[in-house]
């Protein structure tokens, strides 16, 4: 076990709540997935043809640290290499990087994200792939794309990954060495036991803690950035959790004690650029998973995956920008807000901050609204978006339901008038001043 970050740090990323995370690579270019080279299961002489033509004349990291800002995000997490093994700097130990393609001529890409960031006061994170389908002593394993070609698989017998960890270790002590503060290590992943998913003989040999170094690993990344967050896909536990592609029931735990986390999301069910993927998610559905992963004490990473021409698809600065639109009027119930010892009705979230309570509605009832345990607790109730008051409504216990007057209700419960037409935007918020 690793000694934990210092409190400042954890604590910031707290505060941050919102984040971009951007998959880029080779894989940009068939887009069809980012685990493209797995699932078609190609070889590098198939694959080769991407590195041949990478060639992103548009890539301009100041436009997409504008857009992650303009969308209320406060730091952002990058692939500098993904399990296809190409990599976006100029690698002291490799050649499959950017800087050897024909268009690279010596580019460090993750250079200039670094600085675009920085100019937009985001926080700054590295994605690292632990696997690489690239490198000539990584195993041909249970997720390797030729763990079914058993030609190939003779030929790797003598591969040796500790001496592709000893690359990874390299790897990540450049990148932890050549660009200043990072705050944010996101390897990927582990998988230990795993077998071949058909019950076929074949590579079954899954990686985890041993493989990787991961003590050691994460004692030089400690070493290297004493305020940086570590996330948990070493085999071993890091300073934040990483759900994927879903949202937990609640606020996350490691034996029974809470820990940090961030809920990792795509745009439309791909990391990677994935032209024909049409499942894209509604700015609502997008600002509902932001809001529920704050009301349980989490982040939300939500991903882009750009073109190979290095520009963000339409539909996700479209996305971007509309979640922009409500985080405007909406920031103070996500900036720094922690979740809420009261409990919420019915599809609705709390999220607290001090001594006001910002009640998200995702849906909007007809009427009012009930707040249990809130009676006498509230001073003043306002919509966030426009300021405009909410009235509260004093309840009797005495008090006869007939017709239209309202009977019933604990004094312990606070009831709200809602006007009968919703705002006009992603999700209500009311916030609520305590006495």
């Amino acid at each position: 076990m690793t000694d934990a970050p210092p409190a400042h740090s954890v604590e910031k990323f707290r505060d941050w709540r919102f984040g971009l995370f951007v998959h880029w690579g080779l894989y940009s270019l068939p887009a069809r997935h980012e685990w493209v080279k797995n699932r078609e299961r190609l070889t590098d002489e198939d694959y080769q043809p991407y590195f041949d033509h990478f060639e992103p004349d548009l890539y301009d990291p100041v436009k997409w640290a504008r857009a992650a800002r303009g969308a209320g995000m406060k730091y952002a997490v990058l692939t500098t290499k993904h399990h296809e093994g190409f990599c976006l700097w100029d690698s002291e130990v490799s050649d499959y990087t950017v800087a050897h393609t024909a268009w690279g001529k010596d580019k460090d890409l993750v250079r200039q994200f670094v600085d675009a960031c920085r100019a937009e006061g985001l926080g700054v994170g590295f994605y690292h792939s632990l696997i690489d389908w690239h490198h000539p002593e990584f195993p041909i394993d249970v997720v390797h794309p030729q763990r079914y070609d058993e030609e190939a698989q003779a030929k790797a017998a003598g591969r040796d990954v500790q001496v592709y960890a000893d690359y990874l270790h390299a790897q990540t002590r450049e990148l932890l060495t050549n660009y200043g503060p990072i705050d944010i290590m996101w390897f990927d992943f582990s998988y230990p036991n795993r077998n071949r998913e058909d019950g076929l003989p074949g590579p079954g040999n899954g990686k985890g803690k041993d493989e990787w170094r991961s003590v050691e690993l994460m004692a030089m990344v400690r070493e290297l950035q004493p305020d940086i967050l570590i996330n948990d896909r070493l085999d071993i536990p890091g300073d934040f959790v990483t759900p994927e592609q879903y949202q937990p029931d609640g606020p996350m735990e490691r034996d029974g004690v809470p820990v940090l986390w961030e809920a990792c999301q795509t745009l439309n069910g791909s990391w990677g650029y994935d032209r024909d993927n049409l499942d894209w998610k509604s700015p609502e559905t997008l600002v509902k998973m932001l809001v529920d992963s704050v009301s349980k004490d989490g982040n939300l990473l939500l991903n882009v995956g750009p073109t190979g021409r290095g520009e963000f698809d339409p539909r996700a600065l479209a996305t971007l920008a509309s979640i922009g639109e409500w985080m405007r009027l909406h920031e103070r119930s996500i900036r720094g807000a922690r979740p809420s010892e009261y409990t919420p009705p019915t599809d609705a979230r709390y999220t607290q901050k001090g001594d006001r309570l910002y009640l998200h509605l995702f849906s909007w009832p007809m009427g009012h609204v009930h707040l249990p345990g809130l009676g006498g607790k509230v001073k003043y109730a306002q919509l966030l978006n426009d300021a405009s008051e909410i009235k509260r409504v004093p309840n009797d216990p005495n008090q006869t339901a007939q017709n239209t007057r309202m009977g019933g209700v604990s004094p312990d419960t606070l009831t709200l008038k809602l006007p009968i037409q919703r705002p006009n935007v992603e999700v209500p918020v009311i916030e609520l001043f305590l006495s």
